[in-house]
C-alpha cells in the first residue's frame, strides 16, 4: 500500500525476516511515510482516500451506504480522507463525534485528527471497508493456520511491517500502533486482526520490539491484557537475543514505563512453573 525505503538493519534480531506477493487493493500506494526524519517530505505523494465498496459488515442495516461523506483531516501535514458516513459510524467514537457536529448546523462533517499517522489510518479505513488490511491474513487449508500475504521483493527491499511514528520519531511496528488506534476507536475486531498479525511476524529487530513494547504500554489501558501480554511472551522466548541487548540494557536503565516490572513478574512466574513441573512426580514414565 505504501512505498518504502529499505534500511539494512543495526541490532540483532531473532529470527530471519519474512519475505514476501504483494497483492492487488483498491486503496492508494502511492503514498509513503518516511523511515527517515532526514528524508525530504517533497518526495512523498500526499495520502488521499477515496470512498470504496465496503465489505457487508460496513453497510448499513438496508444494505445499502447513504450518500453522505464525511472529510478526515489527517497528521501534522493534514491529509486529506474521505469515507461514508455509515462505515465511520461502526465505531463508537467517531459515531459520537459526528452525532456531536450534527449539534452545530454550520459545522460541517469534517474531522481533525492532527496526531494521528496517515498511514495507520488509511490501514484503520480499509478494514472499515474490507474486513482487514494490507497485508492481509491469508488462511492456509493444507496447514490449517494463518499466515501474512506474501509481499513482492521490487528490488529495492521493502518493510511492510513497521511504520515510522512522528510522536517517538522512529520506526515501530505497524500492526502496534493499529491495535491502539483500533483500542481509541472502539474497533474490538481489528484488535483482533492486529494481534494476530503480530504474532506471525519475525526478523523483528531488538530495538524495534521494546520500542514497541513501550508504545503499547503508553497506549493502552492497565487492564489490557492482550497487547502487553504478547510482547512479555515475546521477550521471554527471546531472552537469549535481548540479554545479549544493548538496548535492552539502555531501556530499562531510563525506566519510565510499567514494562519492566511486568516482565519481571512474568518471568518469576515462567521459572515457577518450571520448578514446579520439575518437582511434579513422572508416575507415568518408566526409567530402564
Amino acid at each position: 500500500m505504501f512505498s518504502r525505503r529499505f534500511e539494512p538493519p543495526a541490532n540483532k534480531s531473532f529470527s530471519k525476516a519474512s519475505k514476501a506477493n504483494k497483492s492487488s487493493s483498491s486503496f492508494s500506494k502511492s503514498h509513503g511515510v518516511s523511515k527517515s526524519r532526514h528524508e525530504s517530505r517533497h518526495h512523498r505523494r500526499p495520502t488521499t482516500a477515496t470512498t470504496h465498496a465496503p465489505n457487508e459488515t460496513a453497510l448499513s442495516p438496508t444494505g445499502t451506504l447513504t450518500p453522505s461523506i464525511v472529510t478526515l483531516v489527517i497528521g501534522k501535514d493534514q491529509r486529506i480522507f474521505a469515507a461514508h458516513e455509515d462505515v465511520l459510524s461502526a465505531s463508537p467514537w467517531f459515531q459520537q463525534a459526528l452525532s456531536n457536529q450534527y449539534m452545530d448546523p454550520q459545522n460541517s462533517k469534517r474531522i481533525h485528527l492532527p496526531d494521528e499517522e496517515p498511514e495507520i489510518f488509511s490501514s484503520v479505513l480499509e478494514y472499515m471497508y474490507k474486513g482487514d488490511y494490507y497485508p492481509r491474513l491469508i488462511h492456509n487449508k493444507r496447514r490449517n493456520s494463518w499466515e501474512i500475504e506474501q509481499i513482492e521483493d521490487d528490488g529495492q527491499g521493502s518493510n511492510e511491517y513497521t511504520v515510522y511514528h512522528h510522536a517517538i520519531d522512529g520506526d515501530i511496528l505497524k500492526d502496534t500502533v493499529i491495535y491502539c488506534t483500533a483500542d481509541k476507536y472502539g474497533l474490538e475486531e481489528l484488535k483482533k486482526v492486529a494481534l494476530r498479525k503480530q504474532g506471525l511476524q519475525s526478523g523483528i529487530q531488538c530495538s524495534t520490539i521494546l520500542t514497541s513494547a513501550r508504545y503499547a504500554y503508553a497506549n493502552t489501558p492497565d487492564t489490557d491484557s492482550k497487547l502487553r501480554a504478547h510482547y512479555l511472551a515475546l521477550i521471554i522466548r527471546s531472552r537469549s537475543t535481548f540479554k545479549r541487548s544493548g538496548t535492552m540494557q539502555l531501556e530499562m536503565f531510563n525506566g519510565g514505563t510499567q514494562l519492566f516490572f511486568d516482565l519481571f513478574v512474568a518471568l518469576c512466574n515462567h521459572v515457577d512453573d518450571i520448578s514446579s513441573a520439575q518437582n511434579t512426580p513422572r508416575s507415568n514414565r518408566h526409567f530402564f
